[in-house]
């Protein structure tokens, strides 16, 4: 199937794709794209890395382009894609600018980190499609310099992280901002029943489509664990990055000051690496993310928040350097990589600390992880004492047999004080 099958009506737009390098569409695109045409609200299902983005980008230009509205002197903002995180308004923009080139349609994206007088001046200038976070959106909508009235398509892009960051109060008032006469598109990774429950109240008779398994991971990941002591997790990730040879790695900390920390560490290795965390300042964020995908360092050290919607092309490895503290953010993790079919692996580093986060990370895949433990790093025996209350690894059967011969010495009355 091609683009031109899909229903979009504009000539210039399939070319325009076309150029761009887009042959076929993923199986998100093709559900997607003529419901959106069709004028229907959806609720979709995606996995990151699917090309959803151009699901609702494209069929939202293209309505757009044969709306007389659009040639209305006055530019009115017609469409608001609301995202969670500044790095994915960052991605969308580009893929609306790349989208809209040569159309006259005019994009502009606000968030936080950068300055708001620069986004005022370009929202006065006029623009017909805004790309936001939730908050600096609010900070434009409550000075005055602009209006969502003449909102026809609203996009609510990775809803399930929005909740999660806990921005339901800012999309609520948002929404009483809103034309009650538009367009919804809610995208989600997933459906909970906190999706379903915003879904119910936002969208009107929606059309459901998911192209993949509740809480899946891709089919092109490889996955695999390694039990590690603490101490050796930093030892074992520059052994990996350097004995296999990665030029990009994507690491994964559970902390900011983990993540610096962690930078400094690899450094002493030899290895070029960079961090992105939420005290780090948009400028920064975006030369490390720059030099990142330039290749002038090898590791990307970041935390959930800051890498949410991080766009990073033929990114092969992704490392969990921490088990992260929800299931859901592991399928999110790993997701990085493995994109648009191409092949990936995703490396976790499992201390003894962190062997309770991996129960729920498996329920939720409804498999198990591989594991195996590496030469040189095999991680120390410990007692029930030092660490509490933690699910034991899988060590196989000849650990179970120390364990019962262990019982039977108790049992059998070895260590007792005399009377």
């Amino acid at each position: 199937m091609l683009f031109r099958e899909l229903g979009l009506s504009t000539s210039f737009l399939c070319e325009t794709v076309e150029q761009l390098g887009y042959t076929e569409p993923t199986p998100i695109q093709s559900k997607a794209i003529p419901q959106v045409l069709s004028g229907k609200d959806l609720l979709a299902a995606a996995q990151t890395g699917t090309g959803k983005t151009a699901a609702f980008s494209l069929p939202i230009i293209d309505q757009m382009l044969i709306d007389p509205i659009a040639q209305d002197s006055e530019k009115k903002v017609r469409c608001l894609v609301l995202v969670p995180t500044r790095e994915l308004a960052q991605q969308v923009y580009e893929a609306m600018v790349s989208f809209s080139k040569d159309t006259g349609l005019r994009c502009v994206a606000v968030y936080g980190g950068t300055s708001i007088k620069a986004q005022r001046d370009a929202l006065k200038l006029g623009c017909d499609i805004v790309i936001a976070t939730p908050g600096r959106l609010l900070d434009h909508h409550h000075c005055g310099h602009i209006s969502l009235k003449h909102i026809e398509h609203f996009v609510l892009d990775e809803a399930d992280r929005m909740l999660d960051m806990g921005f339901k109060p800012d999309i609520q008032r948002i929404l009483r901002n809103l034309n009650s006469q538009r367009q919804t598109l809610l995208f989600s990774a997933t459906f909970t029943p906190q999706i379903k429950a915003l879904a119910y109240k936002l969208l009107n008779q929606p059309a459901e489509v998911e192209v993949a398994g509740k809480n899946s991971t891709a089919a092109t990941v490889k996955e695999m664990l390694y039990p590690v002591d603490k101490q050796k997790k930093t030892a074992l990730l520059a052994y990996l990055i350097g004995s296999r040879n990665w030029q990009q790695v994507l690491v994964f900390t559970k902390t900011k000051e983990g993540s610096d920390q962690l930078v400094k560490e690899l450094k002493l290795d030899g290895i070029k690496a960079v961090s992105i965390n939420g005290d780090k300042s948009q400028g920064a964020r975006t030369k490390a993310l720059a030099d990142f995908k330039s290749g002038q360092v090898r590791a990307l050290i970041a935390t959930d928040v800051a890498a949410r919607g991080l766009d990073i092309p033929q990114l092969d490895q992704v490392v969990n350097f921490d088990m992260p503290f929800k299931a859901e953010d592991y399928v999110h993790r790993i997701g990085r990589t493995g994109r648009a079919g191409r092949d990936g692996l995703a490396v976790s580093l499992m201390s003894h600390d962190q062997e309770y986060l991996l129960a729920p990370i498996e329920r939720l895949l409804d498999r198990r992880i591989p594991q195996e433990w590496l030469a040189g790093f095999e991680p120390s025996p410990i007692s029930e004492s030092d660490n509490p209350g933690s699910p034991r690894p899988r060590r196989g059967r000849n650990r179970d047999k120390q364990k019962m011969k262990a019982k039977l010495k108790i049992h059998s009355g070895r260590g007792k004080k005399k009377s």
